[in-house]
Order: C-alpha cells, then sequence, then structure tokens
C-alpha cells in the first residue's frame, strides 16, 4: 500500500482538497493516484446513449488532463499516476481503496439527503465504507496559523485510539502541535460536575494519549476537556487548525452501524480537512509497538 488515492470530480475538480493530497503524498513519499470514473449511463435511448457515454468520457478524460497539470505546476516532488476508470464513482473508489494507504476527496457541501443518496456524492459514503483512512477536504489548511496544530477527537473508543495513532503520525509529519480533546456529554447528574467527575474525564483522556510521547518526541501534545455537543465543539476546537482526526464510529455507535452522526455532523461543518479513521487500520493496534520516530526535516523527501 504505497498509493495516496485522489478521487477526481468531473465536474468540478476540487482544487484545495488536490493540492492537499500532493503535498500529503510528498510528505508521506506515496505515489499520488489520480481516479476518475465515467459512470453508466441509464435510462436513455439507445441511439442517445452512445453520444452521452462519449460526452462523459470526454469530460472525465478532461477533468484528469487538469489535475495532472495542477500537480505539475505545484512543482512537488510526487510521483503521479493516472487513470479513467468505468464504473459508478463510489464503487470504483471502495475498489482502488483497498491498496491505498489513504484516499482524498473534495466535498460539495451538499445537503443530507443528496450526500447520502446521491449517484455523484462520494464523500460521506466513502468515510464510512472505505478500509483505509478517509480525507474530506472541503476549505483549505490553516497553513497561516501558527503554532500550527491538528486536532483529533477523543472518546476511549477502538476508532478513537485508531485516530490518535493516525493524528500523532500526522503531527509528526507536519511539525504540528497536536490537541486531544475530549467532549463530555451534558448530563443532569451532579457528580460529573464536581471536581471528582472532571478528573475522571481527564484522567480517561491521558489513558488514551498515553505512551505516544515515547514514541513522537518531537509532537507537543495538549488535551483538553470539554462539555457540550461533540460537533460543535470539536469544530470549534478545530477551526484554524491544518486538519482534524476523528474515528470512523466512536463510543456513541452500535454493531453494524458504518458511520457515527459526530463524524456525519463534522463532515459537514468543520472548517478544515476532516479524517476519518477506520479501526480497521494499522492504526488500530500501533498502541502496542510503534517505533519512535524522530523529528521530520522540512526538506525531507524533496
Amino acid at each position: 500500500m504505497n498509493d495516496l488515492l485522489f478521487g477526481v470530480d468531473p465536474k468540478r475538480p476540487a482544487v484545495p482538497a488536490l493540492a492537499w493530497a500532493a503535498a500529503e503524498a510528498e510528505r508521506r513519499r506515496l505515489r499520488l493516484r489520480l481516479v476518475v470514473a465515467r459512470p453508466p449511463v441509464h435510462d436513455r435511448l439507445s441511439y442517445d446513449a452512445v453520444g452521452h457515454g462519449n460526452a462523459l468520457r470526454l469530460r472525465a478524460e478532461s477533468a484528469l488532463a487538469s489535475v495532472e497539470d495542477l500537480v505539475r505546476e505545484l512543482r512537488l516532488d510526487v510521483r503521479t499516476s493516472a487513470e479513467l476508470m468505468n464504473g459508478d464513482p463510489l464503487g470504483v473508489l471502495l475498489d482502488r481503496a483497498a491498496d491505498a494507504t489513504l484516499v482524498v476527496v473534495g466535498s460539495r457541501h451538499l445537503g443530507r439527503a443528496a450526500e447520502m443518496l446521491g449517484g455523484s456524492s462520494v464523500a460521506v459514503p466513502l468515510a464510512a465504507h472505505a478500509p483505509c483512512p478517509v480525507v474530506v477536504v472541503s476549505a483549505p489548511e490553516h497553513t497561516a496559523v501558527h503554532p500550527p496544530t491538528v486536532v483529533v477527537g477523543v472518546d476511549g473508543s477502538e476508532d478513537s485510539r485508531a485516530a490518535v495513532a493516525f493524528a500523532m503520525e500526522e503531527a509528526s509529519l507536519r511539525e504540528a502541535r497536536l490537541r486531544a480533546v475530549w467532549v463530555r456529554p451534558r448530563t443532569v447528574l451532579r457528580r460529573e460536575d464536581t471536581g471528582t467527575g472532571r478528573a475522571r474525564w481527564r484522567r480517561l483522556l491521558a489513558e488514551s494519549v498515553a505512551g505516544w510521547a515515547e514514541r513522537y518526541p518531537d509532537v507537543h501534545v495538549s488535551e483538553e476537556v470539554c462539555r457540550g455537543h461533540p460537533v460543535e465543539q470539536l469544530a470549534l476546537a478545530a477551526q484554524s487548525s491544518l486538519a482534524l482526526v476523528v474515528g470512523r464510529t466512536g463510543r456513541g455507535g452500535y454493531t453494524g452501524m458504518y458511520i457515527g452522526s459526530t463524524v456525519h455532523g463534522l463532515l459537514h461543518h468543520a472548517a478544515c480537512p476532516v479524517i476519518t479513521v477506520p479501526s480497521a487500520t494499522r492504526y488500530a493496534s500501533e498502541g502496542d509497538a510503534v517505533p519512535a520516530r524522530k523529528p521530520r526535516s522540512r526538506t525531507a523527501g524533496r
């Protein structure tokens, strides 16, 4: 798995998402694999189907050429490949994601129903089903904010532990700080607002990030427990960050649930790239054995 997969939208190439993907491929020394899908032609008369199919192919080829040109203009030291595939965009990307380290797509800011049910929308379904971490870029990252920060949402779940592992690696690659945020729910239980109750939440957060300082000594980690709605609080915490990293379902999910309501809300409301990490990745088991990393030079890989 040495590819970073980028899904090209033939209707509207997502420039911020492409720039993020190209830079990330360079940081991780991965090949940037550009993939565009030409969807099948349905519900058209036979004499019109060929023409419509050719139009879709030409638009897909044009979009692919445009993003290749843009990557070259960015002048990054990154290897690329380009593929035009026939098939449903979501199905094509899920198939290619099986061999990818990371998948990056843009977002059209569609409504909730359109994101979930629209045939051309892939952001939410891909984040829910891909076997590897998925990055949804709806706005440029906040590179002008100092110190640079990566935010990770923590809740103690298995997906959350995988998210912490990914976030630590990402912060190290970006020479950024990591801000670990646990949002505790509003409750009518008075004991949760006592000193003992607050100390319990802080202890749970500390346990979730324990051990990472030794493995990534170059990353400064801050821990924060706040109270409120997870979507609102995490979006607020990440409003000026490089990225927000979250587990796919979290503790609030249930068996068979593909994506948590918090993640779904953040994909629509966070003002920075959102990275969803499933538990079924190498990051889920790295808590047992992760080699210490040395601080990465800004010129590494060039």
